[in-house]
């Protein structure tokens, strides 16, 4: 028996239970429609929610910044990396949600492990909604603190936690601002008023709110005027921005402790100069075209309203993401096929990313599909729902 057969049996169980994935590869851009398998299909599950990622002024801005600074960073931002660009975005960033400064990361991911492993550890407790993105998850876990998992969205649970961990050392409250598989909001009022109660620091991760919510696109903390409340914000720049990376903002103190204690910040080569110029344009585009996020929501609400109507679940959703609950992984990946297969590529989630019965297509908008492609993914959906017989 060779040292490696497990692997082979772990990815055979997988296929017997519906848990095998495959990539599939789109051989253009993430606009409206794409080419796949040499055909065009309507995409229906980007995070390129404002339809910026092929826009041809970030593509410019991108291409200028390589002439000027080469390709490459050179060196973690402890070391060489740290450019002038780099600054540049993070005082635009600190100015763009009213805090005292703001730091880059290469991904939301190592945002979220960078700051919860440095920020917490033995001695401390994180309260974390059960349905947070796995980043968070994982950064709790790392950070060997003592970890409270409190119901989805349940601030009554959350208080009783709270209150049977006052002792602690240090106290963090860390949610999704919005869900990255239900679309829900989180109740940052209630969050945050709880904090204040029980003597707890707040960080949001608005990774999927950043450039969509709150009346100028600066996120769930801008919608519920709470921009000067919470003490620790994570965003990104690989959704709604249609570029690559994230960062934290929040006191000066805060951005200094990370510098100097975050190991993902500290041992990972700097972002590309190009990237942080064409964020740049992005954040530009983001307040001279309001346009672009009014027509998002004009789409979502079509598209929500339209499953409805054909009797799907969209769970709860408030967002931009709108989820199709089908229950089973087999059912929900035969869902998936036949879409496909329709022209409309819709990606099928099962576990572990979403828990056990609660299997899902994810639908997500962009501002730039039209009505008719909205209206022709209601024509598949409704024409496959009933092949499978889950709706009539």
């Amino acid at each position: 028996m060779g040292k490696i057969d497990f692997i082979e049996k772990e990815l055979q169980s997988l296929k017997e239970r519906d848990r095998y994935r495959q990539i599939r590869w789109i051989e253009e851009g993430p606009s409206p429609w794409v080419r796949m398998n040499g055909g065009k299909v309507l995409l229906l599950c980007s995070n390129n929610y404002l339809g910026l990622a092929n826009d041809p002024r970030l593509k410019e801005k991108m291409l200028q910044a390589v002439e000027a600074w080469g390709c490459g960073s050179g060196g973690s931002r402890s070391i060489s990396g740290s450019l002038a660009i780099h600054r540049l975005l993070e005082e635009r960033l600190a100015r763009f949600h009213g805090s005292e400064e703001a730091l880059l990361f290469n991904s939301g991911y190592s945002a979220n492990l960078s700051l919860l492993t440095a920020l917490m550890g033995e001695g401390d407790v994180i309260y974390s909604d059960e349905l947070n993105h796995a980043s968070i998850v994982d950064g709790c876990r790392l950070s060997k603190a003592s970890i409270q998992i409190y119901r989805h969205l349940d601030m009554e649970h959350l208080e009783s936690l709270l209150k049977e961990n006052q002792e602690k050392r240090r106290k963090l409250i860390v949610t999704d601002g919005i869900f990255s598989m239900d679309g829900d909001e989180a109740p940052l009022p209630e969050m945050i008023q709880l904090a204040k109660r029980y003597d707890a620091l707040t960080m949001v991760d608005e990774a999927h709110a950043i450039g969509v919510f709150g009346p100028t696109g600066r996120g769930t903390l801008e919608h519920f005027q709470l921009s000067q409340e919470v003490d620790i914000l994570m965003g990104t720049f690989g959704k709604a921005l249609g570029c690559f990376g994230a960062y934290m903002a929040g006191k000066k103190s805060l951005i200094e402790f990370l510098i100097n204690t975050g190991r993902v910040f500290l041992y990972t080569t700097a972002l590309p100069p190009s990237v942080c110029a064409c964020v740049l344009a992005s954040l530009d585009l983001l307040d001279e075209e309001p346009e672009r996020r009014e027509r998002l929501w004009t789409n979502v609400h079509y598209l929500r309203e339209g499953l409805n109507q054909l009797g799907f679940d969209t769970m709860k959703s408030q967002a931009h993401i709108i989820p199709v609950l089908i229950g089973e992984p087999k059912i929900t990946m035969e869902m998936d096929r036949r879409l496909l297969e329709s022209r409309v590529f819709v990606q099928g989630i099962r576990p572990p990313t979403v828990p056990e019965g609660k299997c899902r297509l994810r639908v997500t908008v962009m501002a730039t599909h039209s009505r008719e492609d909205l209206s022709f993914a209601l024509e598949k959906f409704e024409k496959v729902g009933k092949e499978l017989g889950l709706v009539r």
